[in-house]
């Protein structure tokens, strides 16, 4: 029988004879919850460290919001420099751009072939990471269909964007691809049950104006259409290419916020590669295109462009680790003024006043869905905290 001890009854003896650990304080706790709750995280997202510097479910848990989730004790905080974010952005924005005009540079070589030439690029420098990190080449059973749909759409993005490139002025191309925030938002809504509002609609009706001023059909603006490279065939087709491929990018956004973060994003452009490759293989045999640079400061472009491209996407995965999406979204308006500005200096290009004002309009709606969803997120933030 067990007898109970009142208030003046001694203690009985810790069994073993090991005296009891001493009550941990409330911070000792709730460093403990936190380190708990952090590796918890890391370990669904398959990342080996944490990245951007913090903790990715600070966003949700109680015990990450307080003061001790802010610093792990007996660390330094890091020095970060103000706007080093947005700088990253119009670097990519920069190379990105550069590598565009390299291709209106290049003669005789299919954009199909430019592109199997970048996925082989993408291959050799994702390869290694994939090793290091072991995360394997086909990624977790139930999630291989997304990562198979999200190469295989933005691969294809890839292709019509180089092909609107080749046909069109660099401006032109450019501002058409801008657009997909606007279809991103209105896929979320059909596929993701997202909320569109008016306003997404209203981005997505001006979107569509400043397409319209761009393609300039001719039952709308007559059979004299000037402004475009070569005859208006080729510009109504580059058009359509950089249409779809503006929604074949927004379809690879809703794919990868359908996965979540639960697939290393290695792996996510690993299959984007390679099946870019196969895509591009195959279509390289059907249109019987396959030709080798002639001169060598083809090869030498084809080599830059990869390398830009690459370049490219590692600093705007850099900008987005360390800023947030909403000012970030707002600094890619810089792809389109560095389109100008290149097409201007090194094509002797003037662009027309349909032009510049189809631009506003798409960048007008892309920043304007960028900045809704940011204070969007901001508010859902602030209610969290509450």
């Amino acid at each position: 029988m067990v007898r109970h001890l009142g208030s003046g009854g001694a203690a009985a003896p810790p069994v073993g004879g090991r005296e009891p650990a001493p009550p941990r304080s409330e911070e000792e706790e709730g460093a403990r919850q936190h380190r708990q709750c952090q590796a918890g995280a890391m370990e669904a997202a398959g990342a080996p460290e944490p990245g951007g510097g913090g903790c990715s479910c600070c966003s949700s848990r109680p015990c990450c919001r307080l003061p001790w989730a802010r610093k792990a004790p007996g660390t330094k905080k890091k020095f970060t420099c103000p706007g080093l974010g947005l700088f990253y952005t119009i670097l990519s924005a920069f190379l990105f751009s550069v590598a565009s005009l390299f291709l209106k540079k290049i003669e005789d070589v299919h954009s199909v072939e430019i592109s199997a030439f970048r996925c082989v690029f993408q291959m050799a420098f994702v390869l290694p990471g994939l090793i290091y990190y072991k995360t394997g080449f086909l990624g977790p059973k139930g999630k291989r269909v997304f990562l198979f749909f999200r190469g295989f759409l933005g691969s294809g993005a890839m292709i019509l964007l180089y092909y609107a490139f080749q046909v069109m002025p660099l401006a032109d191309a450019t501002v058409i691809t801008f657009s997909s925030p606007v279809f991103t938002s209105l896929l979320a809504w059909i596929f993701l049950k997202e909320k569109y509002s008016l306003w997404d609609l209203l981005f997505t009706l001006f979107t569509i104006t400043g397409v319209v001023l761009i393609a300039r059909p001719p039952f709308l603006f007559g059979s004299s259409i000037t402004g475009i490279e070569g005859n208006y065939t080729n510009h109504l087709k580059g058009t359509i290419a950089a249409v779809v491929s503006a929604v074949s990018t927004a379809s690879t956004f809703v794919i990868l916020r359908k996965m979540g973060k639960s697939v290393s994003y290695f792996l996510s452009i690993w299959y984007y590669a390679v099946i870019g490759l196969i895509e591009c293989i195959v279509a390289l045999f059907v249109i019987d295109e396959w030709t080798l640079p002639y001169c060598g400061t083809d090869r030498l472009l084809l080599i830059l462009i990869g390398l830009l491209g690459l370049g490219g996407q590692i600093f705007i995965t850099k900008a987005l680790q360390i800023e947030k999406a909403g000012p970030v979204a707002i600094m890619k308006t810089m792809d389109v003024v560095f389109a100008f500005i290149l097409q201007i200096l090194f094509l002797n290009h003037l662009p027309t006043w349909w032009t510049v004002g189809g631009a506003l309009c798409v960048v007008a709606s892309s920043s304007g869905t960028a900045i809704r969803k940011w204070q969007h997120n901001s508010k859902k933030a602030k209610e969290n905290e509450i």
